[in-house]
């Protein structure tokens, strides 16, 4: 992208962040960075420019700034937390065994001194003058020369040196699969000032936030190396390995040992690259004239894995824009690097010698973290369910998209991972901070699989049409925004018209379930009168089907009186009749059949199986 249409983007871009909500505010950063890797000893220096814009009410005499790095070091937090979690990340240990015990050792505990990550800060200036830091673990404390007033600017300028850590969790140097160089989290990056205050989370393995910016970052490298990763290059026709204009040829003098790599990225909350001297790279177009960038290691054995991967990826963005909004970008890279799949801004790195169904399965989810998490950035730490889960959705509902064989519920793995963990008795509300779960499997759970069920269920309250609204709706009201639940909520309120706030609350802030069952079905004369009752403390409508014995079939419908709603009919094939709302405080509601008992061959509740009832044994009553 030329230059001119990147400053565009910008203003556009950044204009609309306050053009929608005057009372809404954001920080702003613009990044310059300069660094050389030393692809010998993994060790990396650089330069930082960041002009700080406070948008806040707020006067701030402190900053603080991640340093992601540190956490792979013996005694860290992140060391920790693997040695004292109940179940650690498998990635994260080392198998030994202790007489007949196998125990799961941390990788990190082990690491020696040329193994370890570090990221070290020297001449910290503000605007020229020498201010205060003070290194914590993974969060470096800047004490200012001088406060930033509201609606000001100021310039922070600093040295830093860091070292790629062994690659264990995301980040690191020669993975499993041989990629030399992932680098996630690798520079000083500014923690998060909202509303709400600091967001300098300390790097205990869960996720990221960040802060809307630019970054102007120039890396230099070895020849050899080959870069994927965020931004738009702007010197391809100096660095060439296929990011050259067609026809250019580029000749790069024997004698020079390096190239330097310069990326443009505008209002994105992170930058990521990865860099291997055996990648193959492949650009096709996408959807609005996008470039898919692909970049794999050249393994006979799994080329054609990621040949086909690439037309999959372009019907996948072509299917997500027209279900969330079009991705923003012009350039999108699907990277071998990392250890397992990770979402980063325009880009993502994943592993890439499993089968093509692995393959084709961790790219559909990373990249639709690009509307869930690198456009609408909500703060994975308090609310990873809103990027986990979300993006899990759009996955399912895509991958089923493109099936050569469509099922009726691609949702249904979710279901099945919320059930197992009510069923354990371990369960968390979804408001409990990313770093406090007893375990990860527990943490991935509520994130992933009760994530997608929020908006599953979304779907069975206020209606497929309304659901796929409202997804419109938000995305387009908060892209390029710090989206909290009550967002997404209100969202779907203003989209049908239902209250939902119960719903917000009951899903995400307790563990109350859901669990209604029908109690008793008796003749009474020509009637036939149904009982049902609510056992879990979480309320719902209820849609209800009624199979008769001469083949035919009806539904009933029962509002619930807190939403203030009525939702159309789901298949208007079926008759449908409406019965009065059931308020929450009474267990038990009942209505008639105008048919007799002999006639009736099944009663179900939910027969789409989009309410999560914990208990679907007492959902339906079959006469035999």
């Amino acid at each position: 992208m030329k230059k001119l249409l990147l400053f565009s983007f910008v203003a556009f871009g950044f204009g609309n962040v306050f053009a929608q909500n005057t009372s809404y505010w954001q920080q702003h950063v613009d990044y310059k960075m300069d660094v050389s890797m030393d692809v010998k000893t993994y060790q990396y220096k650089g330069k930082q420019e960041l002009v700080y814009t406070n948008n806040s009410p707020d006067t701030l005499r402190k900053v603080y700034y991640h340093l992601f790095n540190n956490a792979f070091q013996p005694g860290s937090e992140m060391d920790a937390r693997i040695q004292s979690i109940k179940d650690p990340d498998g990635r994260m240990v080392t198998k030994i065994k202790v007489g007949d015990t196998e125990v799961k050792e941390s990788r990190i505990k082990n690491l020696k001194p040329n193994e370890i990550g570090y990221l070290r800060i020297s001449n910290f200036k503000q605007d020229g003058t020498t201010a205060s830091t003070k290194e914590v673990g993974t969060i470096l404390e800047v004490t200012l020369a001088k406060p930033i007033l509201p609606n000001s600017k100021t310039t922070f300028t600093l040295n830093f040196n860091g070292q790629v850590p062994i690659q264990i969790r995301r980040s690191g140097r020669n993975n499993a699969e041989g990629v030399e160089l992932s680098m996630a989290q690798w520079y000083p990056k500014l923690a998060e000032f909202d509303f709400e205050g600091w967001h300098a989370d300390p790097y205990i393995a869960r996720e990221f936030h960040g802060v809307w910016g630019n970054f102007d970052v120039k890396i230099t490298i070895d020849k050899e190396y080959v870069l994927g990763g965020t931004g738009y290059l702007q010197n391809n026709n100096e660095i060439g390995h296929g990011y050259q204009d067609q026809g250019v040829v580029v000749s790069v003098p024997k004698k020079t040992k390096t190239l330097t790599w310069h990326f443009n990225a505008p209002m994105v909350h992170d930058f990521t690259w990865a860099a291997d001297k055996n990648y193959i790279h492949d650009v096709v177009k996408g959807p609005n004239n996008v470039d898919l960038h692909f970049l794999y290691k050249n393994n006979p054995k799994y080329i054609q894995n990621w040949k086909n991967l690439q037309p999959k990826t372009v019907q996948l963005m072509e299917i997500y824009n027209k279900t969330v909004g079009d991705y923003p970008y012009k350039q999108y890279s699907v990277i071998q690097g990392g250890d397992g799949g990770m979402e980063y801004a325009m880009c993502t790195l994943i592993l890439g010698q499993g089968s093509f169904e692995g393959l084709l399965g961790v790219t559909a989810h990373e990249m639709a973290h690009s509307w869930f998490q690198h456009v609408l950035a909500s703060n994975e730490s308090k609310h990873g369910w809103m990027d986990e889960g979300f993006t899990s959705f759009l996955e399912d509902f895509g991958l089923n998209e493109i099936a050569d064989k469509k099922v009726e519920n691609p949702f249904a793995g979710g279901y099945a991972g919320y059930f197992s963990m009510v069923n354990s008795g371990k369960e968390l509300p979804q408001a409990t901070h990313a770093d406090r779960f007893d375990e990860n499997r527990v943490y991935s759970i509520t994130s992933y699989s009760k994530g997608e069920l929020f908006l599953t269920q979304l779907m069975y309250l206020i209606g497929k049409d309304n659901l796929m609204k409202t997804l419109k709706k938000y995305y387009s009201d908060f892209k390029f925004k710090h989206p909290t639940p009550n967002d997404i909520k209100r969202s779907a309120e203003r989209v049908s018209g239902a209250n939902l706030d119960w719903y917000l609350t009951d899903w995400t802030q307790t563990t109350n379930t859901i669990d209604y069952g029908i109690k008793n079905v008796n003749e009474n004369a020509d009637k036939t009168t149904v009982i049902l009752e609510r056992i879990g403390r979480m309320p719902m409508p209820i849609d209800l089907t009624v199979e008769y014995n001469d083949g035919t079939m009806e539904s009933f419908y029962i509002p619930l009186r807190m939403m203030s709603f009525e939702k159309e009919n789901p298949n208007p094939t079926v008759k449908r009749t409406i019965l009065n709302d059931w308020a929450w405080a009474h267990p038990t509601f009942e209505f008639n059949i105008a048919k007799s008992k002999a006639s009736i061959k099944k009663i179900t509740i939910d027969p789409s199986g989009l309410m999560a009832d914990i208990k679907k044994e007492n959902n339906s009553y079959e006469l035999k």
